[in-house]
């Protein structure tokens, strides 16, 4: 609840920062894209990823595997394979005049051959370009990171 009251807050405090209202709507788009495709790995929807990456896109994967766009769109159109649900954990966008630069991370599960759950983490960057009217990703790196924890339950006080 705390990240959705963020993002809904995100757009005045950046026009008190003196943003302009382009650069705002600009950053709504991103990190609803960002949204969009964490949740598509497990969707199969290849129009997300037709949309924004850029046709000379580098996508480094983790292992260091390069990715172009046809490979991204063609394993989309494949299906989610393993992956049930994907979410985005967060984002945060800052601008250098054209390009943005997003950062942050996804939380998924995985359902392995002999049916059991793993659930893991995305931490990325998006390098975003503003060419032609619209906004790609241009560069993008992913790094597999450890699960986020729930936080510890402290031991009951033994009561005397």
């Amino acid at each position: 609840m705390q990240i959705i009251a963020r993002l809904k807050l995100a757009p005045v405090a950046l026009l008190a920062a003196g943003c302009s209202t382009t650069q705002i709507s600009s950053e709504k788009y991103i990190r609803d894209s960002e949204a969009q495709w964490a949740e598509s790995v497990a969707t199969s929807d290849a129009s997300v990823v037709r949309r924004i990456l850029a046709d000379d896109v580098v996508w480094v994967y983790p292992g260091g595997t390069l990715y172009t766009k046809a490979q991204a769109v063609a394993d989309a159109e494949s299906g989610p394979g393993d992956f049930i649900p994907d979410h985005l954990d967060g984002v945060s966008v800052r601008f250098f005049g054209d390009m943005a630069a997003a950062k942050g991370s996804e939380t998924w599960e995985r359902r392995r051959k002999n049916g059991e759950i793993h659930t893991g983490r995305f931490v990325w960057t998006d390098t975003w370009l503003h060419r032609d009217g619209r906004w790609q990703i241009v560069a993008a790196e992913n790094q597999v990171a450890p699960a986020l924890d729930p936080p510890a339950t402290p031991p009951a006080k033994n009561q005397a």
